[in-house]
């Protein structure tokens, strides 16, 4: 059994110029509005040419006048059954009675219809109208009532007529030379119009050339001159800083992957030679003191740690600025910086936190600001001295963490923020040099902000400020 074609469909005008390119478009679409354009005021002025001319057919015909000896002579010829000679030029006139009878001077003659016959029987002043005469031909007529005299007897009336073909062939002359002039002016239109096409859409060629070459060759540092203040040189200058922003989050991305590599082959070379000595141990059968094998323990053991962390960090800041790694909650900021302290006290058992907390509510993602948190508490504890003191605050929204440390040099400052930075001073202690990169990226979330200054009388002060409020909103509790 076939199954039977498919019909095929036929494509509609409207798909046919979907189809086309722009530039096609648009030299069709001017076409097409010059063309209605010329049609609408050829049609205006052929209609106004004619209506004009037919104005003065009709005045030129009230104004002739047969005198009274040209009625008196034709009306002679007509009673002797002789043929009147043609009257001058191109009119014929004709001799109504009020009984109907006629006389015609011309080539053939005229119908009489009502009209005429009410205004040889005085009912009409005059009449205007058009007929056929005896040989087909449209005439223009004006009937008039002819005054009678001494020789002129009274219930005549004079009818003057011209051919009509007289302004058909006018109007056709004129219709011919209208079309020629739309016809030109059309194809000048779409000629122009395709001209304009390619000019106004050059930009948008090279445009289009940039991104596949960019699309082809993976090149950002492709850049389209910019000219003026239109929608094309806006387009231009927002691919230019689309292009700056793909290769700088390319630069970005390379110069994580190449610090990554570098931070982890510390720990991986000391774990690496830590446990490659406790295999030959095994396989030599020479037992390490029980001493130095808990030492490499421990360090085998801190190296696990270190990398798990380095690891853990950089999954954090491998995530795009733009993507949230969590629905945002509101998170009491005063409970999980009271948990944050709990944790940093295990690391700094030695010294002394002293805290002041306001409640305060913040819209975050409670997980990664508690990382936060720990991270800026971390770095205190680690540059404080043995037995020193870690003044926290928190109010209205400001949390301070201070500490009696060394501190940082002024030039050093600029760069606490900067991924894998880490000051001289602190290259022997343990991190990853990621954490403050955390707590930098975690406030921005929050639309906060923390900066790093150097404290009076010693020591370093964090400043971290978060939008919220000290009461939690009615549908959420604290």
């Amino acid at each position: 059994m076939t199954t039977p074609a498919a019909p095929h469909r036929r494509r509609t005008p409207l798909a046919w110029f979907r189809s086309r390119p722009l530039r096609s478009r648009l030299a069709l679409l001017t076409a097409f509005a010059v063309a209605v354009a010329v049609a609408a005021v050829s049609a205006a002025c052929w209609f106004v040419t004619r209506a004009q001319l037919e104005s003065e057919m009709d005045d030129a015909l009230r104004s002739t006048r047969l005198d009274s000896d040209g009625v008196r002579g034709l009306l002679a010829l007509c009673r002797q059954g002789a043929t009147p000679p043609p009257a001058t030029g191109t009119y014929t006139v004709q001799i109504i009675d009020a009984s109907g009878g006629v006389c015609t001077a011309g080539e053939a003659a005229l119908p009489v219809g009502a009209g005429d016959l009410a205004v040889a029987r005085g009912t009409l002043a005059g009449v205007l109208h058009t007929v056929k005469d005896a040989d087909g031909r449209e005439m223009r007529v004006y009937t008039y009532p002819q005054q009678p005299g001494p020789t002129v007897p009274a219930g005549l009336a004079v009818s003057v007529a011209r051919p009509l073909a007289e302004l058909d062939n006018s109007l056709s002359t004129l219709g011919w030379v209208l079309l020629l002039v739309s016809g030109i002016g059309v194809l000048g239109a779409g000629a122009a119009g395709l001209w304009v096409a390619r000019t106004g859409l050059e930009p948008v060629d090279r445009l289009t050339g940039a991104v596949e070459h960019v699309a082809a060759t993976e090149d950002l540092t492709v850049r389209i001159p910019a000219e003026g203040e239109d929608e094309i040189a806006r387009l231009s200058r927002a691919f230019n800083q689309m292009t700056a922003a793909l290769a700088s989050s390319r630069d970005r991305q390379a110069r994580l992957i190449a610090d990554a590599g570098h931070e982890l082959r510390t720990p991986l070379t000391s774990l690496r030679t830590n446990v490659e000595l406790l295999a030959r141990s095994e396989q030599t059968g020479r037992a390490i003191p029980a001493e130095d094998r808990r030492a490499l323990m421990t360090s085998v053991k801190a190296q696990m740690t270190e990398l798990a962390s380095l690891i853990g960090d950089l999954q954090e800041l491998a995530r795009p600025d733009a993507v949230r790694p969590g629905p945002l909650e509101v998170v009491p900021l005063h409970t999980t910086l009271r948990t944050a302290l709990d944790r940093a006290r295990l690391r700094g058992p030695e010294l002394t936190f002293t805290t002041d907390l306001a409640p305060w509510y913040v819209r975050a993602e409670p997980a990664a600001l508690e990382r936060a948190l720990v991270n800026v508490l971390d770095n205190a504890v680690k540059f404080s001295p043995p037995r020193g003191t870690v003044e926290v605050t928190l109010m209205r929204g400001e949390l301070t963490v201070r500490d009696h440390g060394p501190g940082i040099a002024p030039d050093e400052l600029p760069h606490v923020f900067d991924r894998f930075w880490r000051s001289p001073s602190a290259r022997s202690l343990p991190g990853s040099g990621l954490g403050l990169s955390i707590v930098a990226r975690t406030v921005k979330r929050t639309g906060g902000s923390v900066t790093l200054t150097a404290a009076d009388g010693g020591g370093t002060r964090a400043v971290l400020r978060f939008p919220g409020a000290p009461t939690p909103p009615p549908e959420t509790t604290g």
